[in-house]
């Protein structure tokens, strides 16, 4: 079991992650594309212990979103696509720099405009709740990266 949970809104930031296609899964390793494109992050994987250099993994030593999506995409953690695609292209970084990193904040502005679409956001509460009670229950330990966060060098 892991030490630290994530806030429950780094669910939200991982299904953006697969729904725009930044994650690149390899055999003991991934790498994860930032919201904004400036950085990418490493995360390492080896049995029930994972690895990334991404800040909230790194500096706050729990499971970010670069984790947090490798686990879906394992079939680890359980997640729609279909309701992954309605988080497609938002920009984590300004909105969480919008809201001074009050994720729930964030989660809340996407919320209303997703309501404003005819799209059933208490749907989407239920599933990422699934999700988070799953990461609860998770096997896993987290190491520190060896590596510091970084920009990208493209």
């Amino acid at each position: 079991m892991m030490k630290k949970l994530p806030p429950i809104e780094k669910i939200y930031e991982a299904y953006s992650a697969i729904a725009d296609g930044r994650v690149s899964m390899h055999d003991h390793f991934a790498e994860v594309t930032s919201s904004d494109r400036t950085k990418d992050y490493i995360v390492t994987f080896s049995n029930n212990t994972y690895s990334s250099n991404d800040n909230g993994s790194y500096w706050q030593s729990y499971a970010g979103y670069p984790i947090l999506a490798v686990l879906m995409l394992q079939g680890r953690l359980s997640y729609d696509p279909q309701t992954a695609s309605l988080f497609k292209n938002i920009n984590w970084k300004k909105l969480n720099t919008q809201f001074k990193n009050k994720y729930a904040d964030a989660v809340k502005e996407i919320f209303r405009d997703l309501r404003n679409r005819g799209i059933d956001t208490d749907e989407i509460t239920r599933q990422v709740q699934a999700g988070y009670n799953e990461l609860k229950r998770l096997d896993i330990s987290l190491k520190k990266s060896s590596t510091k966060p970084n920009l990208k060098s493209r």
